[in-house]
């Protein structure tokens, strides 16, 4: 790959790392804890490909120069570098479909693919009594919290409460299931927790389809055999549109 190449490709990467990391798309890749160092990566790249195509370009001029008569050997040919370089640019067409054109976030084809699970920190401390719910007749959770409570929470502090659960539609195995995928630091480690709507309701919804649903945990469904997924019994179900952040943490 020529010089020239390289430096444009370097430039590009940085700056769509620098337009992810302003426009939100990184939030479907990492947390948003990482953005401060996105922008600096991308920046830097940036900064390498500029000085270096600058550094190209005067190292270009020198060379192209008037020689002297006493450096002039009269062969008219000169460095034999000269050749077409439209080969090499045809390398940027997957960089910009790559990098401009941002992938979506992990969806339901994860969910299926992955055992669901309930978060590290919950398997760790094993059944224990959580703290009581806030006062509130709906009181809204994140789908990795109501999952833990579900299958841990030895004070049933769930039971008899109404919720408010937002997440994505998937549909595998005969049932409809609200999920969320959870992440440590990036996208590369996401695991799913997952939340089985009885009812019917949400079963004509395509799967990524985002819901927002307020209902009851059916008490004792999230089992090991289950891989902690509770049975949810649902009073409404909403759709609603993608969010920025689509991850839990």
């Amino acid at each position: 790959m020529k010089r020239e190449t390289q430096n444009i490709l370097l430039i590009l990467l940085g700056g769509a790392l620098v337009k992810i990391a302003v426009n939100g798309d990184y939030l479907r890749y990492v947390k948003p804890a990482q953005q401060p160092w996105i922008i600096v990566g991308g920046a830097v790249m940036v900064l390498l490909g500029a000085v270096a195509i600058l550094r190209d370009l005067r190292a270009a001029r020198v060379a192209t120069a008037p020689a002297s008569p006493d450096h002039d050997h009269g062969d008219g040919d000169g460095d034999g570098h000269a050749h077409s370089t439209r080969p090499a640019w045809l390398l940027l067409v997957p960089v910009l479909a790559v990098f401009l054109i941002a992938p979506p976030a992990l969806g339901a084809d994860s969910v299926i693919r992955t055992e669901a699970r309930v978060p590290a920190s919950a398997a760790a401390a094993g059944s224990m009594a959580f703290p009581a719910l806030p006062a509130g007749n709906v009181v809204p959770l994140p789908v990795n919290e109501f999952v833990s409570r579900a299958g841990w929470d030895t004070g049933g502090t769930l039971n008899g409460r109404t919720v408010s659960l937002t997440g994505f539609v998937v549909h595998t195995g005969g049932s409809t299931l609200l999920a969320r995928l959870v992440i440590s630091c990036c996208a590369a480690d996401a695991f799913p927790v997952t939340v089985r709507l009885r009812g019917g309701e949400a079963d004509p919804l395509a799967s990524d389809a985002w819901i927002q649903v307020t209902g009851q945990v059916v008490p004792g469904t999230a089992t090991k055999d289950n891989s902690y997924t509770p049975d949810f019994t649902p009073a409404s179900v909403t759709t609603i549109p993608a969010p920025k952040d689509p991850y839990e943490y």
